[in-house]
């Protein structure tokens, strides 16, 4: 059976992009930091429908607890999908931005992207068949005020997707970015209201985490075999 290790998947999107996985057969590592008890819920709905899912728990900005934990993973068996979801935003214009707002934004979206990639590649590689997908934002692509710090590093990752795309292009592995727009969610409902969402995103709706997970599903398939390096776009034709 495929193992896929979703990051962040106790949130709203992660949980809809393990579920999605889970449905097609893959069991599921259900990656949480701060909220292992929802991914232990994650899980246990997973495997009440009769898929396979267990949580992991780590800190996607210690490397070395990375390395550790992923490499006895992939040496019990292969982790031959990797999406990397985990991210945070903490929102400020330039001028007022603290160093470590910059800092643990940066670290746990591109750093974080490192850290949980990089020990999984040689096992993948050996297996010649492999699918990378990192969920960027439309904020990586267009900017957004008081958003720098996690424009630049989702914009990062999209250097990094493209990068690795062209070193894992002979071994099987796609490497992809997948950049939402407003997504419905915990964190959506915080910051757009429905008049807001009408004014930005031309469908006049926020995306649902369901349809992200769909997208995720059809990157990690043998139907999108040929598709890698791409940054795909899900936004509600915001651009």
């Amino acid at each position: 059976m495929t193992r896929a290790l979703v990051t962040g998947g106790s949130g709203d999107i992660g949980a809809a992009i393990c579920r999605r996985l889970a449905a097609d057969g893959i069991e599921v590592l259900v990656h949480a930091n701060s909220n292992p008890q929802r991914a232990e819920e994650v899980c246990a709905g997973i495997v009440a429908a009769g898929g396979r899912a267990v949580p992991l728990l780590f800190d996607v900005t210690d490397g070395a607890q990375c390395r550790e934990i992923l490499a006895a993973e992939a040496e019990r068996e292969p982790i031959q999908i990797v999406v990397n979801n985990a991210g945070i935003h903490d929102d400020a214009p330039l001028a007022g931005m603290s160093e470590t707002q910059w800092r643990q934004v940066i670290d746990v979206s591109l750093n974080g992207f490192y850290n949980v990639t990089q020990p999984l590649l040689l096992p993948m590689m050996a297996t010649r068949w492999g699918r990378i997908v990192s969920l960027s934002s439309i904020a990586g692509v267009m900017g957004n005020r008081g958003q720098a710090n996690y424009a630049a590093a989702k914009a990062g990752l999209h250097g990094a997707t493209k990068s690795l795309a062209l070193e894992l292009a002979s071994r099987g592995v796609t490497v992809n970015a997948v950049a939402p727009g407003i997504i419905a969610g915990a964190m959506t409902g915080e910051v757009f209201d429905r008049d807001a969402i009408k004014t930005l995103v031309p469908m006049k709706r926020a995306g649902q985490p369901e349809e992200v997970a769909d997208l995720v599903a059809f990157l990690v398939s043998e139907r999108a075999a040929y598709i890698s390096g791409q940054i795909i776009g899900i936004n509600g034709a915001m651009a």
